[in-house]
């Protein structure tokens, strides 16, 4: 984050990566102002430096925003059960249900913001890509697919959604290949490393390949034959704004109100379409 940028324009005050190697615990338990909203994330990127900028934009005076980096996942949900942050951004609805699962903790989403669609991406032949469409690809054809069991599901639901198989499952449940009920191309889904489906695009008619894998293979995402449509399926993988359950009850809650009333807008609609080049979508 651009320090200076945040801290000059932006009035957000920052806490480094430093100050976390205790996850926080010298953070203060109450911020003694109510329009004083401490926010964690995990290390933000550019695209997301630029969101939090326009949201403290539309804020002004009326709120002032405190972020805390953290550096494991596994933080920043204790850190709003233990009242070290009022709210947290970095998971989606998935996530936070595992992990309220786990550790016997009931936090709830806030808000809705964006998701960040996986890919069908074409099978390449002379570094070129094979097909242009779903419908080009033939009966029989091999598709690679994530073989973890999260990561799979989303990649099931995908190839569902783009009307190549049909599945006996639906919404939050995890699909497996045994939960094809339907294949009318015949195809074979072949369940890989989420890390290897982008290396396998010269043996097989198309990839479904995690984001996180997307710039390191080389792939444009724009050129993918299919994303993930927002739908009741793929609401799981909506990223949020989650706090305590009771938070309406709490000082913060007028200044929680006003942070998602001035993240809902179509000024911060465009910083996300323009800050992630398309590959993130708002979904309020």
């Amino acid at each position: 984050m651009k320090l200076k940028k945040i801290v000059g324009l932006a009035t957000v005050a920052f806490a480094s990566v430093a100050a976390l190697a205790a996850c926080g615990s010298g953070a203060s338990k109450e911020a003694k102002e109510d329009n004083v909203l401490r926010v964690g994330v995990m290390s933000l990127s550019e695209s997301e430096e630029a969101r939090w900028d326009k949201v403290q934009e539309l804020l002004g005076d009326k709120v002032k925003l405190e972020f805390t980096q953290f550096t494991d996942y596994s933080q920043p949900n204790k850190a709003v059960a233990e009242g070290e942050v009022d709210i947290n951004a970095f998971q989606h609805y998935n996530f936070l249900e595992n992990w309220n699962k786990e550790n016997g903790e009931d936090l709830v989403a806030v808000a809705d913001t964006y998701i960040a669609p996986i890919r069908l991406y074409s099978g390449t032949e002379n570094g070129k890509n094979k097909y242009k469409s779903v419908d080009e690809i033939p009966d029989g054809a091999e598709i690679a697919v994530p073989n973890d069991p999260t990561n799979e599901s989303r990649a099931l639901y995908l190839l569902q959604s783009a009307g190549l198989i049909k599945l006996d499952v639906s919404g939050t449940e995890l699909a497996t290949v045994v939960n094809i009920k339907e294949n009318p191309k015949k195809l074979k889904v072949t369940e890989l490393d989420a890390s290897q489906t982008a290396s396998s695009l010269p043996s097989v008619a198309a990839a479904v390949v995690n984001n996180t894998f997307v710039l390191e293979a080389g792939l444009d995402y724009k050129n993918a034959l299919y994303k993930e449509q927002k739908d009741e399926n793929s609401h799981q993988w909506y990223n949020l704004i989650a706090a305590k359950s009771d938070w309406e009850k709490s000082p913060k809650a007028d200044a929680i109100k006003e942070l998602v009333k001035a993240f809902h807008t179509d000024e911060v609609k465009k910083v996300v379409e323009e800050s992630s080049d398309g590959m993130d979508e708002p979904v309020w």
